[in-house]
């Protein structure tokens, strides 16, 4: 589980724990997150150098102990493709 918390209240565990995946996959990442009370979504942002890219992940992904390893997986790949694709 990412966390246990909801919201807002949940923003600085998400991010913590994105920060920390990150850096094992590329050091020059940096990640943000913030609430989408809209949609219930948390949105990350990782940013490396000029480009950016953003993409969601659900209060079900990240409060759930089963899908921690799904949402670890997603933060990954959208970092590679960061780094090796061209939009």
């Amino acid at each position: 589980m990412v966390t246990e918390k909801k919201g807002e209240a949940a923003i600085m565990e998400i991010e913590s724990w994105a920060s920390r995946v990150a850096s094992l996959v590329d050091k020059d990442v940096r990640v943000s997150v913030y609430y989408d009370g809209d949609t219930n979504t948390y949105v990350l942002r990782i940013a490396r150098g000029n480009r950016i890219l953003l993409f969601r992940l659900s209060d079900a992904q990240v409060q759930n102990q089963e899908r921690e390893a799904e949402c670890e997986r997603t933060l990954r790949r959208k970092i590679k493709d960061l780094s090796t694709r061209h939009f």
